[in-house]
C-alpha cells in the first residue's frame, strides 16, 4: 500500500508502507514502545486483514469557547491518525488507548483529539473546517469519513416576527415567524401567554414547515400574546409578543310573542343580542330591540268606572308612607353623628399622647427608656443662619459671641456658639469655583448644599435626589472647623469615560474640599438603577483626582478593609464609606445579557392645547431621583403636565434598542401623526449613560378642536426583553395634574444640618452604647450581635477593622434610618442583646 508523504514543503513522493513507518519515526510521529505512540505491531495472525472502524468522528458544534473531543476507534490497527482540512495533526495532540476485543481477540486501538474554537476560525469563510481518521495495518490503509466542526450561534433578531391582529370569531389566522439566523438551524416553538403551543393536544393550532402559526379557527379562548421562541444548542431567543384579538359580533335571538293590549290600546314584543353576545370589541346588533303595535278596538281593554282614582289615591298613600320613613332616618343619623362627635372631643387627648415636646417625657412602652430620653443639650446645641437649624427649641441656651466658634471650658467640655455663614448659596458657589480645583463645580445653586461642621459632625441634603452626606460625631478633629459642600454634576457638564460594557449606574457626586484630614469615615448615600443582582455586574466605585484623571478606588465584593473607602449596595442606594472627600460616581459592568438597568418612564403634555395637534412626550431616564427631579423642573419651565404614574423597565445588556409605539385611539376623532409602526432608541444611547434623559414624542392630531377626550394606549418595550404599557384616558383640557404633584414629593428638610439636630441617637447615649459593645462578650452579646440584628452581617470585616466598631454600626444606621428611623426599635435591639445588662443604656436628665 503507497501513501503520500511530505517532504519538506515541496517535494510530495510515494513510499512503501514500511519507508512510511521509518519516515514517521523519524519525523517526530511516533516512537516505538513509547506509551504515547500511535504505532503498534500486529501479531502475525492478524497481519493480512485491512482495519474497519468500529466508531468514526462525527459532526460537532463548537458553543462559545468549549472546545470538541472527536473519538475514532478502529481493529486491527498498527496506527491511527487524524488529518483535518488536509493536514496531519501532530502526534502530541492525539489521546491513545489499547485494547482487545474479548470476542475476537483482535487488538483495538482508539484515538482522541481536541478541536478549539481557534483553530475552525483560522479559516472560518473560507472553507468548512473538517478532519477524518486514517487507520494503518500492515495490509493497508482506511480512511474514516469526514466529520465537520462548525461554531454554533443564534443571532439575535428574528428575520420576521409576528404581528398582532383582530380577527371575528371562527376565522383562520395566520402569524408568521421566520427565526434568527443560526447553526445549527434554531428550532421553533409558540406560546401564548407564555404556555407552550403543542398542536398535538389541541388540532385548531397548526405549525407549518417555515415555522408560522396557523388558528385554524379563532375561539374566545386564543384571544391571548402569541410569541415565536426559537433556540438551538447555544441560545433562547424571544420575538416580540403578537396580541391577537378574537372578537365577537353580536346576533339577535328570535323575537318573543306578542305581549296582550295594554291599557294605552298597544301591544310589544322584544328580542336580545344574546345569539351570540357581542364581546372583545365586536359589534353591537343593528335595529330595534322593542316593536310596537297597536291593537284593534276589539282588543282593547275595557276600563273599569273610578279605577283610575283608585290608583291614584294608592300612589299618594305610598309616597307619603316612603317620606316618613325617610325622615326618620335622617333624625336617627343625626343624632348618632352627634353623640360619636362628642366622644371624639372627650377622647382627643388619645391623638396626642404620641406627639409630646421633645422636652416632656410621654409614657413609655417598654424599654423606650433605653433611647428615647432626651438630654440638657445646652452644651452642645448649633443654631446658623440661612439652612442650618437645629430640631431641638434652642431658646436661651447659648450666648451670641464674636469669639471663636470652639471655646475649652473647665471641665473639658465644649461648646458650639452660632457660626455665621452667608445665606447666599450662589455667594459660596462662585467663591469656590474661582480656585482651581474646583472650576468644574456646577453653578446649579438648587443642587448645592453646604455648610460650616466641627468634631460634633452633621448632615448635608440634596433636596429630592436621594442624594446626602453624613459627618459622623469624631469624624472631624477636635479644634477643627470645616466649611464642607455637597453637589451633583451633570453629566452633559463632565464626561467620565466608559469602555466595553460599562454603564453609569448613579449620578457623578462630589464633596468636599478634598484634602481634608477626617479622623472617620464619612458615608455618602446616593441612588443607583442597577437591578441589584451582584451575581449580574462587576461594580466599581470610581474617584477623580486632581489631575482629572478618573481612577478605580473600589470593586464591589473585592473590598479590602485596610482601604480608605467601602461600600454597601442596596436595592435602590449605595452608601459609601469613604475616609477623602472628593468627586465619585458608581460604574458597573455587565457579566452577562442578564445584567439590567432600571428605567424609569414618565409622561408628560402640554397642559394647555389650542391647536389641531397635541403633543405626548415620553421620557426613558435611569431610574435615579435626581434625573427624575431635573426633568420635573423642566417640564415646570415648559408647561408641561404628567399624565400618568411613572413607570420602571428593567433595560437588558442584550444589544437590542428599545421601542415605543402608541395604539387603539379613537380613529373617528384622533390619528397619529407618525409614519412608522413604533419609534425606536437605540441601545448605545441608553446603555452608555451620555445623555441624563432621553425622550420621543408622539405627535397626534384631533379632528376638531371640540375633542377633548383621549383614549390610547403607549406601549415602551425593548426588543427580547421586558416592555410596559401605559393606558391612557384623560381630558386634555382639564389641568387636574400639576407637575410638582405627589411625584414628586417635596423634601422640605433642612439642607444643612450641625451637632445633634442631625442625629436620631443622642450623642452621650450613642457614647454609652459604644462603649459597652465594642468589647468582645464571650457570649456574643457585643458589636457582632448588633450587625446581625440589623441585616448588616456582611460587613463584619469591614467593622471590625474599625477602632469602635460599634460607633460605625450606628452610623450606618443615622445613614439609612434619617427620615424613617424609629428609635423605639433600635432601642428593643439594644434589649435584646444586653438583656438584664439593659439598664446601662438608661441616661437621666443629670447626666446629660
Amino acid at each position: 500500500m503507497m501513501m503520500p508523504l511530505l517532504l519538506g514543503p515541496f517535494v510530495r513522493c510515494r513510499f512503501s508502507a514500511t519507508l512510511v513507518m521509518l519516515w514517521l519515526v523519524f519525523a517526530g510521529f511516533t516512537c516505538i514502545g513509547s506509551e504515547h505512540a500511535a504505532t503498534a505491531t500486529l501479531p502475525a495472525a492478524f497481519s493480512d486483514l485491512l482495519p474497519h472502524f468500529l466508531v468514526e468522528p462525527e459532526d460537532e458544534y463548537i458553543v462559545k469557547n468549549k472546545p470538541v473531543t472527536l473519538t475514532c476507534r478502529s481493529t486491527p490497527a498498527t496506527q491511527i491518525y487524524f488529518k483535518c482540512n488536509g493536514e496531519w495533526v501532530h502526534q502530541d495532540d492525539h489521546l491513545i488507548e489499547r485494547t482487545v476485543d474479548p470476542a475476537t481477540a483482535l487488538p483495538v486501538m482508539q484515538v482522541k483529539i481536541d478541536i478549539t474554537r481557534q483553530q475552525v476560525e483560522k479559516i472560518f469563510g473560507l472553507d468548512e473546517y473538517w478532519c477524518q481518521c486514517v487507520a494503518w495495518s500492515t495490509t493497508g490503509t482506511q480512511k474514516s469519513q469526514k466529520a465537520y466542526i462548525r461554531i454554533a450561534y443564534l443571532r439575535k433578531n428574528f428575520e420576521e416576527e409576528p404581528l398582532g391582529k383582530e380577527v371575528a370569531l371562527d376565522q383562520e389566522v395566520l402569524l408568521h415567524c421566520h427565526p434568527p439566523e443560526g447553526v445549527p438551524p434554531a428550532e421553533v416553538e409558540w406560546q401564548r401567554n407564555e404556555d407552550v403551543i403543542d398542536p398535538a393536544s389541541d388540532p385548531n393550532f397548526f405549525i407549518t414547515a417555515d415555522h408560522n402559526l396557523i388558528i385554524k379557527q379563532a375561539r374566545l379562548a386564543d384571544t391571548g400574546n402569541y410569541t415565536c421562541v426559537a433556540k438551538n444548542i447555544v441560545a433562547r431567543r424571544k420575538s416580540t409578543s403578537a396580541t391577537v384579538l378574537v372578537y365577537v359580533d353580536g346576533g339577535w335571538s328570535e323575537w318573543s310573542k306578542w305581549s296582550a293590549c295594554n291599557a294605552d290600546c298597544s301591544m310589544w314584543r322584544s328580542r336580545e343580542c344574546t345569539q351570540p353576545s357581542p364581546g372583545t370589541g365586536g359589534k353591537d346588533c343593528q335595529g330595534l330591540v322593542l316593536q310596537s303595535l297597536n291593537c284593534t278596538s276589539e282588543q282593547c281593554p275595557q276600563s273599569v268606572s273610578g279605577a283610575e282614582d283608585v290608583a291614584l289615591y294608592v300612589g299618594m298613600v305610598a309616597v307619603a308612607l316612603c317620606l316618613t320613613l325617610l325622615l326618620i332616618v335622617v333624625v336617627l343619623v343625626y343624632r348618632r353623628k352627634k353623640e360619636g362627635l362628642d366622644a371624639d372631643v372627650a377622647d382627643s387627648s388619645i391623638l396626642t399622647t404620641g406627639f409630646q415636646p421633645m422636652g416632656i417625657k410621654p409614657s413609655k412602652p417598654e424599654n423606650s427608656h433605653l433611647l428615647t430620653i432626651q438630654p440638657d443639650l445646652t452644651t452642645t446645641t448649633t443654631s446658623y443662619q440661612g439652612t442650618l437649624r437645629s430640631r431641638h427649641d434652642t431658646t436661651g441656651k447659648f450666648s451670641m459671641t464674636n469669639g471663636p466658634l470652639l471655646d475649652p471650658l473647665p471641665n473639658g467640655s465644649h461648646t458650639l456658639h452660632n457660626g455665621k455663614l452667608n445665606s447666599d448659596p450662589a455667594e459660596f458657589v462662585s467663591r469656590l469655583s474661582t480656585q482651581s480645583y474646583f472650576k468644574t463645580l456646577p453653578r446649579d445653586v438648587a443642587n448645592t448644599s453646604y455648610g460650616t461642621f466641627n468634631f460634633l459632625g452633621g448632615r448635608l441634603t440634596i433636596p429630592n435626589t436621594g442624594i446626602s452626606l453624613l459627618i459622623p460625631p469624631e469624624a472631624i478633629p477636635r479644634g477643627k472647623i470645616y466649611e464642607i459642600y455637597l453637589t451633583v454634576q451633570r453629566k452633559e457638564d463632565l464626561r467620565l469615560p466608559l469602555a466595553g460594557c460599562q454603564t453609569l449606574l448613579s449620578p457623578i457626586v462630589s464633596c468636599g474640599p478634598p484634602g481634608v484630614v477626617l479622623s472617620r469615615p464619612v458615608i455618602l448615600s446616593m441612588d443607583h438603577c442597577s437591578d441589584a443582582c451582584p451575581e449580574n455586574w462587576a461594580v466599581r466605585l470610581k474617584k477623580q483626582n486632581y489631575e482629572g484623571t478618573w481612577e478605580d478606588v473600589l470593586v464591589m465584593g473585592e473590598e479590602l478593609v485596610s482601604e480608605p473607602y467601602y461600600c454597601q449596595l442596596e436595592a435602590e442606594t449605595c452608601r459609601v464609606f469613604s475616609e477623602q472627600l472628593g468627586r465619585f460616581a458608581l460604574v458597573g459592568e455587565s457579566l452577562h445579557m442578564g445584567a439590567a438597568k432600571r428605567l424609569r418612564l414618565v409622561l408628560f403634555s402640554d397642559a394647555y392645547c389650542s391647536t389641531l395637534e397635541y403633543n405626548i412626550r415620553v421620557y426613558c431616564m435611569d431610574d435615579t431621583q435626581d434625573v427624575f427631579k431635573e426633568v420635573m423642573q423642566m417640564e415646570r419651565q415648559l408647561g408641561g403636565r404628567l399624565i400618568d404614574e411613572p413607570h420602571v423597565l428593567l433595560f437588558k445588556d442584550s444589544y437590542h434598542n428599545l421601542r415605543l409605539s402608541i395604539h387603539d385611539m379613537p380613529q373617528a376623532h384622533w390619528r397619529s401623526k407618525l409614519l412608522a409602526g413604533y419609534q425606536e432608541i437605540p441601545f448605545y444611547h441608553i446603555w452608555n449613560g451620555s445623555q441624563r434623559y432621553l425622550h420621543c414624542t408622539f405627535t397626534l392630531e384631533r379632528l376638531s378642536l371640540s375633542t377633548c377626550e383621549l383614549t390610547c394606549q403607549l406601549c415602551v418595550w425593548q426588543v427580547e426583553g421586558e416592555g410596559q404599557s401605559f393606558s391612557l384616558d384623560f381630558n386634555i383640557a382639564k389641568d387636574t395634574r400639576a407637575v410638582d404633584s405627589e411625584f414628586l414629593l417635596m423634601d422640605t428638610n433642612a439642607t444643612a444640618l450641625a451637632g445633634p439636630s442631625a442625629f436620631q441617637i443622642p450623642y452621650l447615649i450613642r457614647q454609652k452604647i459604644c462603649s459597652s459593645l465594642d468589647a468582645p462578650c464571650p457570649n456574643g452579646a457585643d458589636w457582632r450581635m448588633l450587625a446581625q440584628r440589623l441585616k448588616l452581617e456582611r460587613h463584619m470585616s469591614f467593622f471590625a477593622s474599625k477602632a469602635s466598631p460599634t460607633s460605625v454600626i450606628l452610623d450606618l444606621w443615622e445613614a439609612q434610618h434619617f427620615h424613617s428611623g424609629n428609635i423605639n426599635q433600635l432601642a428593643t435591639v439594644m434589649a435584646d442583646i444586653g438583656k438584664q445588662e439593659a439598664m446601662i443604656f438608661l441616661v437621666s436628665d443629670g447626666e446629660c
